[in-house]
């Protein structure tokens, strides 16, 4: 991969407190932008590693608070919203995680918020809603659509029904930065603010790929607790960070099949 020479790299293990405080130490920096966590598809919803990452980032908030820091950036989810509601705005729906991953997200919200106005710390929280583009899980919507019919394989899929907000990886990675270079404050959803059934999604990759036959839609069971409707207002991302997206649904999938076509026999 591409290296920049004036950027430097460190290397450490946020859930070993130490290796953190070493780092935080050595650095002093100004600005944190903070996106790990467990995300294993189908394991993180329940998992007790949440919990190990709000232990970790409550530390690493501490100790680059403690070292200087100025502002700093943690990725939420949309999980966090009551899902009952459908239409995700920052200040107007509740927030009633049904989750361990999103309870822990959204504890993690709390803290940061009470924590930075009492240190008087600029922080902003990013809301991500579906991504989707190269190095994703196999196991992911997108990316199993895509390997499916790549290889002249079936690929099975729900209903398809379900309205959901996509961004491509590249654009969610820049609506970061430029939030973390903003002077915005609180919650900010990081989605793209158009809604898109999954089944529309499934067929645009077949599309591009010529084999609309591959698709089953139905065959897989409708997933438990997911709502018919999970879309993000994207006017605080829109009008007071200044950002929009680079890449369109479209774009977004060419990119990604082109990297899997490169990826997939090593990948498979």
């Amino acid at each position: 991969e591409e290296r920049s020479s004036n950027v430097h790299w460190h290397q450490t293990d946020l859930l070993d407190p130490p290796q953190v405080a070493m780092l935080m130490a050595g650095v002093r920096p100004n600005y944190l932008l903070h996106l790990a966590w467990y995300a294993v598809p189908g394991k993180y919803w329940t998992s007790t590693e949440n919990l190990r990452w709000v232990q970790a980032s409550l530390y690493l908030l501490q100790e680059f608070a403690e070292h200087g820091g100025k502002r700093v950036v943690m990725a939420g989810t949309c999980a966090e919203y009551d899902w009952r509601y459908g239409y995700c705005s920052e200040a107007v729906t509740p927030l009633a995680p049904a989750s361990l991953y999103g309870i822990c997200k959204h504890s993690l919200q709390l803290v940061l918020s009470a924590f930075s106005e009492q240190m008087r710390l600029s922080a902003a929280w990013g809301r991500v809603f579906f991504l989707f583009g190269p190095h994703e899980h196999p196991d992911r919507l997108v990316a199993s659509v895509v390997r499916s019919v790549l290889r002249g394989e079936p690929a099975p899929c729900s209903h398809g029904n379900q309205i959901r907000d996509f961004l491509y990886v590249e654009d969610v990675a820049e609506a970061f930065v430029a939030l973390l270079e903003s002077n915005v404050s609180g919650a900010v959803n990081i989605a793209s603010g158009g809604p898109i059934t999954l089944r529309d999604v499934i067929y645009k990759i077949a599309e591009q790929l010529g084999r609309k036959d591959l698709i089953q839609l139905g065959v897989l069971p409708d997933p438990a607790n997911e709502p018919y409707l999970l879309i993000a207002d994207v006017e605080r991302l829109t009008n007071e960070v200044g950002w929009r997206p680079k890449y369109n649904l479209d774009s977004g999938l060419e990119r990604t099949i082109a990297w899997w076509k490169g990826h997939l026999g090593k990948k498979a």
